[in-house]
Parts: C-alpha cells; structure tokens; sequence
C-alpha cells in the first residue's frame, strides 16, 4: 500500500481519546459476550469514539498575514461581537468568525495565525447548545489571546457546548506559535470563535464548511471586503 493512501487510512489518534476508546472497547466486549446484538452495536459507538478522536495532518498556508480556521466544521456566524472581557482585548466590537463543530467533526483546535500567547483565561459557565450565539457569553469557555508580529492581537475562544464537558488547552503563556499548530480540543461537541484585529475582513461566509489549520478565515494584508456566501 502506497504511503498517502496508508496515511488517509491510518488517521492519528489525539492521546487524549486512547482512554475513551479503551473503554468503549472494553465494554463493546462485554456487549458482545453477553449479546452479540448489543455487541455489534458498541462496535459501531467504538468506532465513532475513534473518529471523533483522530488528529490527521494539514498543510497550511504558508504565507505572513493569513489567517487560518481554528477548528473543523461550519462556520456558523461572521459578524462584529465584543470580545469577552478577560482577553484584554478591548471593549470595541471586533470582527469575529466562529465556527461550530458537531460530534462528527474533527476536534483537535489549532493556531490562527504566527504570534505569542499573550494570556489564557478560564472561565466556567453553562453548557447550552454552542450553535446559538448566546453560548458565546455564556457557556463555560477558555480565552486565548496571540500577539502578532506586526503589534496586533488576535483572540480564539473555545467554547463548551451542550454535550461537550471538558476543554483541553496545551498552551502557555509566553509560548511563541504558528498558524496551523495543534493547540488542544474540546469533548463532545462545540464552538471556536476567532476575534480578528479591528479592520480586517473575514474572507469566509456563513453556513460554509471550515477545516482548521487550512482553511484561509482572514488576510491581514489584504484590502478586499467582506465575502458574502450564496448557497447552491
């Protein structure tokens, strides 16, 4: 078997998941001792457990200013929204992305674009269902804040949502990163938002689909105007 096609079989698994499928195996195997009809079902909940924990590669794009998805899924509003208070990002309304990612989404979150972890802020909240933009007040959330190389800032929020009951951060402040780097997840189920710098255009639309790490969300040296999206 040729190594790409080897690659897109043998998607890697976050280590963070190896617990729950452990455990999902280990029941699945007790189901199908006892019922073999059970048991085929908890074959097919194992495997999902699989699934919703791969971590597989992406390229990003390479060049200074872009800006890239920081999750899978779609994108669920553009719009200009005050970013939570305990980012130090101001009281102005800011250009923000967010991006809603369903239990079949990849979950592994990663970095917008080259720059330092200013601050990281936690704060618990509720678990109401992360597509609705209250959940983006609301919800039980972890604030990041990167300072960019030209002396902007930008903040990513990772959002709980109503079956997601752990959020997983892995960075530090101080920590020098770049577009594309894995930075953590959310389990079960969730929402990212992306708060730009003042001025810049979000170059995606509602309702289309975002892969983290890839998907260009923003140019920060660019001049065109919002994208509107049509759906067809």
């Amino acid at each position: 078997m040729s190594r790409p096609l080897l690659d897109s079989v043998l998607v890697p698994i976050h280590r963070a998941g190896w617990p729950f499928i452990a455990g999902f195996a280990a029941v699945t195997a007790v189901l199908a001792w006892l019922v073999p009809l059970l048991g085929a079902a908890g074959a097919v909940l194992t495997f999902w457990c699989l699934m919703f924990f791969r971590n597989p590669d992406r390229v990003t794009p390479a060049r200074a200013g872009l800006v890239v998805g920081a999750a899978d899924g779609v994108i669920q509003s553009v719009t200009a929204a005050i970013p939570p208070p305990e980012l130090g990002l101001g009281e102005t309304p800011l250009p923000r992305v967010s991006v809603f990612m369903n239990v079949f989404d990849v979950h592994v979150n990663r970095i917008p674009a080259d720059g330092t972890v200013t601050r990281l802020a936690y704060r618990p909240g509720r678990f109401v269902n992360a597509s609705l933009d209250k959940a983006s007040e609301d919800n039980e959330r972890q604030g990041i804040a990167i300072a960019l190389a030209d002396g902007r800032a930008l903040g990513v929020v990772q959002i709980a949502g109503l079956v997601a009951r752990r959020i997983l951060c892995d960075l530090a402040e101080g920590e020098h990163v770049k577009a594309g780097d894995r930075f953590g997840m959310i389990r079960f189920g969730s929402r990212v938002d992306v708060y730009l710098p003042p001025g810049v255009a979000p170059l995606v639309a509602e309702g289309q689909r975002c892969v983290g790490g890839e998907t260009v969300i923003a140019d920060l040296q660019g001049t065109e105007p919002p994208r509107q999206g049509v759906r067809r």
